[in-house]
């Protein structure tokens, strides 16, 4: 996919017309992507650039905070220097704050249709525990079923806490195990009682069977929805 770079709003060339056309470009080949029902990496991207936007937006003489997630101490350092060359040029100024206002407006529709199709796709995903949960089940496996496809997908998952001052944030990390082709012998219950003999060292797993109603790209939309969605239902079983 096209991208664009951390900082493309104020680097090069500041001229609007310039800018206009980067972002257009980019956009289109999101939009491309939606129509396609791919969200990711698309909607991330899409997300980070946005907020990027905002923070610069709202508190421009603060740098570090504008990009805080993807810059070095180099990358601050460049993007200083580079601030420091247009913050007294009125003329640059008001071209970079029209650029992020149209970089806004534009994003923002493109942004809805992605939480639009996000949205859609968990609606039509149904998780099953499958026998008996353990008390702590942010450990174990999971099968993804796509559509009507007969093939299974198995991951082992490992959910992790992260807790700052405000909140408590909950985040999954997957191994990709195996396949196996369901039918009438081949269930999730099967298939539960088969990794708990592959792998004794977890004697009681949790195992969950995650299937979509529709077909939808396996990497790029079901699999990085099915795990936000696998999160949300076993925090709250919890």
């Amino acid at each position: 996919m096209k991208s664009l770079g951390i900082n493309w709003f104020i680097e090069g060339s500041i001229d609007f017309e310039y800018k206009k056309y980067i972002l257009l470009d980019y956009l289109q080949e999101i939009n491309r992507y939606f129509d396609k029902s791919k969200l990711y990496p698309n909607l991330t991207d899409l997300i980070f650039h946005y907020n990027n936007l905002l923070y610069f937006k709202k508190n421009k003489s603060m740098l570090q905070q504008a990009f805080p997630q993807r810059l070095t101490q180099a990358d601050i350092a460049a993007v200083k220097l580079t601030y420091q060359k247009i913050v007294d040029d009125d003329s640059s100024m008001r071209e970079i704050e029209q650029i992020i206002a149209y970089a806004l407006q534009k994003m923002d529709p493109a942004i809805q249709t992605g939480k639009e199709i996000y949205d859609f796709v968990e609606s039509q995903l149904n998780i099953d525990p499958v026998g008996i949960v353990p008390l702590q089940p942010f450990n174990g496996y999971f099968s993804l079923r796509n559509g009507r496809q007969r093939t299974n997908f198995i991951y082992e998952y490992n959910i992790t806490i992260f807790e700052n001052k405000d909140d408590k944030y909950r985040g999954i990390n997957i191994n990709f195990i195996d396949t196996y082709e369901e039918s009438i012998l081949n269930t999730p219950e099967a298939l539960k009682l088969n990794l708990i003999r592959r792998n004794q060292y977890m004697p009681n797993p949790a195992v969950y069977y995650v299937q979509s109603d529709i077909t939808f790209p396996l990497e790029q939309t079901l699999l990085p929805v099915a795990k936000r969605s696998l999160v949300k239902y076993i925090s709250k079983a919890a």
